[in-house]
């Protein structure tokens, strides 16, 4: 199996459910993960808008690739993309 180190990214807040989904997800996984709390750094929100297109966190990127929310990591996990992305 390829444990290839992938750089994920994820734009969140602290008590958003979503972001709570994607963060219990990432670490099921056994993936490092970068977060940057949008509540914690308000300056960083119209970075995270400009990058991604969406206001909504959390917002997710995999090697600058942007997935999108906590939907879109479900989905992609659950059609075995998401291993694929990770290199799992």
């Amino acid at each position: 199996m390829d444990k290839t180190v992938h750089e994920v990214v994820m734009y969140a807040t602290a008590h958003c459910p979503y972001c709570i989904r994607a963060r219990s997800l990432l670490t099921s996984k056994g993936i490092d993960y970068t977060e940057i709390r949008v509540d914690l750094e308000p300056e960083q929100r119209a970075i995270m808008i400009n990058k991604s297109g969406h206001r909504t966190v959390p917002q997710i990127f995999i090697n600058d690739q942007p997935i999108g929310g906590c939907d879109d990591l479900m989905i992609l996990d659950r059609e075995g993309d998401l291993d694929r992305l990770l290199g799992l």
